[in-house]
């Protein structure tokens, strides 16, 4: 049984002499009323194709209201992603201790944390549907696909080289930027309004390409800092990565009611891992990186201005201001490229955000598996707090900005 994701239609707005980007409050809230499914916090989502003719002819279907309540709940829960990952990086920077049960397993329990998140996401998907979509929208998704391997990869090794990082903090960024697309960006682009179906697949697309790009693309661009064995990341990636979902969306096949026992406490369940793969990665350097900032911000005969250089400066300021540099761009360049490839305001809105928006947790694993310095491993930890602060902000601020195409919003819609 299929449990759709739908919210409400979007009021027409008249053309007006004002600019498009005007302000305004929503008329039509977005309504929640599926099943949560998709990964970590995301619901699931029934794609509806309405004329395979027409690329970006998408509508958007009625509301749901039979869901439990209980149901609501737990995606409520779980669409508090950024606020697991803030509060735990703050006792994670206060308590390193805590999380230490967690990262003295080593990199098993990153695997395993990684493995299951994608095992939650492979038990959601009907590789069907997203097939029939790739089929009827294949430029939006190439083209998204392609924007996330090429803008990324050269932000990271540009963002790298002008803040002149070490070298391990280096590779930790560029292996970070090659990384595919985040999960946690559906549910950011249903916020924003933006093209919900073309971020699914996309998602799906660039995650199932990991097991080749993001291996290859770390040979070449991290290979010039550390020897890298591209064959290892790739089984890597084939095993905590591919391997689950696929298992997921075969157990989904095969044993639909079992599934759906447990597919409204999956989301939730996926988030939490996320939550402690990031918090526990980020405690196991954090005294390190105090150390670091505090040696800054305590040297003598030196001005507010210079003191505040000298921190950014160390590697807890280099660390935070590469990766917020790299997601800012992220959007920015995204949203730039798909503006000039001609592409409506909802599928600008996808494209900018899952090329912002990276998946950290694979970034952790590959780190923590492949390279002898935990500090390679340190980006993609505070890239899952930076980047959901940033993504969540950029979703709020696009759902309170009329979008320019607002009447070509995509369907999601029952069977």
């Amino acid at each position: 049984m299929s449990l759709p994701l739908c919210f409400t239609p979007s009021t027409r707005h008249p053309k007006q002499t004002r600019p498009i980007f005007q302000l305004h409050k929503p008329s039509n809230p977005i309504k929640i009323s599926a099943t949560p499914q998709i990964n970590n916090h995301h619901a699931r989502f029934k794609i509806c194709c309405v004329n395979p003719k027409l690329e970006d002819s998408d509508a958007v279907g009625p509301a749901d209201s039979d869901r439990p309540r209980w149901e609501n709940w737990l995606a409520d829960a779980a669409s508090l992603y950024p606020v697991y990952v803030t509060v735990g990086g703050v006792i994670s920077f206060l308590r390193p201790a805590t999380f230490s049960w967690f990262y003295n397993s080593g990199r098993v329990s990153y695997s395993f944390g990684l493995g299951f998140i994608m095992l939650a996401m492979g038990i959601t998907l009907e590789l069907r549907e997203l097939i029939a979509l790739f089929k009827q929208r294949p430029l939006s998704i190439f083209y998204g696909c392609a924007a996330q391997y090429t803008i990324m990869p050269c932000l990271g090794v540009i963002i790298s080289k002008l803040l002149g990082l070490s070298p391990s903090l280096t590779v930790g960024l560029i292996l970070l930027s090659c990384c595919p697309g985040g999960t946690a960006s559906n549910v950011v682009t249903l916020i924003a309004q933006g093209d919900v179906p073309l971020s699914i697949v996309m998602t799906v697309c660039t995650t199932l390409g990991a097991v080749i790009l993001t291996p290859l693309l770390s040979k070449i661009l991290v290979g010039t800092y550390v020897p890298v064995n591209a064959l290892s990341l790739s089984v890597s990636t084939l095993q905590v990565v591919v391997a689950p979902i696929l298992l997921g969306s075969y157990l989904q096949s095969k044993f639909p009611k079992a599934v759906k026992l447990v597919t409204p406490f999956a989301p939730l369940a996926a988030v939490l891992s996320a939550s402690l793969l990031a918090c526990s990665i980020f405690s196991e350097n954090v005294i390190r990186l105090k150390s670091s900032a505090l040696s800054a911000s305590l040297s003598s005969d030196l001005s507010p201005i210079l003191r505040a250089q000298s921190i950014l400066k160390s590697e807890l300021g280099g660390v935070v201001l590469s990766v917020f540099l790299l997601h800012f761009a992220g959007f920015f360049v995204g949203y730039l490229s798909t503006a000039f490839g001609g592409f409506k305001e909802p599928q600008r809105r996808a494209i900018s955000i899952e090329v912002g928006m990276q998946n950290s947790s694979l970034g952790v694993v590959l780190a923590t598996s492949h390279f002898t310095s935990p500090m390679v491993a340190l980006p993609s930890a505070m890239s899952a707090v930076i980047m959901n602060i940033m993504g969540s902000s950029l979703g709020f601020f696009w759902r309170y900005v009329n979008p320019s195409e607002s009447k070509d919003c995509p369907k999601v819609a029952q069977e």
